[in-house]
């Protein structure tokens, strides 16, 4: 090949490499969002691929790690995203990518399969920003199933004492009129001490926040109720504390104004203390 032949080649590869990037940029306009914000965190208008036009590695979609799809973040680079959930299932183009997109399945407690889309969002740094769903109602695969509360044989019913009169609004630390409360429940059990010989101590909240957030809220209380009374002399070998975040809710409220609602669903928002 002479030299004019080589550059003749050389030009027409080149054509050739171009034309199937653009075909392929041109295959994505139709599978990516448009008017992704620069921070990642939304966008003009959220365009969702056909689910049959996922890649041939991908076909049929992948049933996710449960435990990995919770670690899904803001923050996370394209490498981090790509260990807990693998590469995108569709071919989002060649430069620029702002978004994946996945098909996953996840099987139900009656051995049935429901399928959802997923869809990553990046910044212009390329760090995850927002997630979202398809239908919405998927994201609930997420929500972790509440811990059972351990059964108690208890000598007389469980004393609840509500979350307010406790605590101030979404917070663990105790108001006074909380010390003086517990300071009473703390003189009864040591009057009590032959008699009592556990003391279960289980704390709930309302179903406003995520799940995470009320469970590690209830978690808190219930041990700021525990250190209060061991304190006050209650031995602590014999409290166990733990918290349940929204499960076992014992109102339901419909959707309203939030101070309503928050007024609402406040018995929800309690301490139970047991005994045996």
């Amino acid at each position: 090949m002479n030299r004019i032949e080589g550059i003749h080649h050389m030009h027409v590869s080149l054509k050739t490499l171009t034309a199937i990037s653009l075909a392929l940029a041109m295959a994505a306009c139709g599978n990516v969002s448009h008017q992704v914000a620069k921070d990642g965190g939304s966008a003009g208008e959220l365009v969702w691929p056909s689910p049959e036009s996922v890649t041939p590695m991908h076909k049929d979609g992948t049933f996710p790690n449960l435990a990995n799809l919770r670690q899904m973040r803001a923050g996370l680079n394209k490498q981090q995203v790509s260990d807990l959930i693998g590469y995108p299932h569709f071919s989002e183009g060649v430069w620029g990518v702002r978004e994946w997109n996945y098909v996953f399945h996840f099987r139900g407690a009656d051995n049935g399969v429901t399928t959802c889309q997923y869809k990553v969002l990046f910044d212009d740094n390329k760090l995850a920003r927002s997630f979202y769903w398809k239908p919405e109602s998927c994201a609930d695969v997420l929500k972790e199933p509440p811990l059972p509360a351990p059964a108690v044989v208890a000598t007389e019913p469980p004393r609840v004492f509500s979350g307010d009169a406790l605590f101030a609004f979404d917070s663990a630390e105790l108001s006074s009129g909380g010390r003086q409360t517990l300071d009473a429940l703390a003189d009864d059990l040591n009057g009590r001490r032959d008699a009592v010989t556990s003391v279960r101590i289980a704390g709930y909240t309302d179903r406003l926040g995520t799940h995470s957030y009320n469970q590690q809220l209830s978690e808190r209380r219930a041990r700021a109720v525990k250190d209060h009374l061991v304190a006050r002399g209650v031995p602590a070998d014999r409290i166990t504390a733990r918290g349940y975040g929204e499960s076992d809710p014992v109102k339901d409220c419909p959707d309203q104004r939030r101070d309503a609602l928050i007024a609402c669903l406040a018995p929800n928002r309690r301490v139970e203390v047991s005994f045996k």
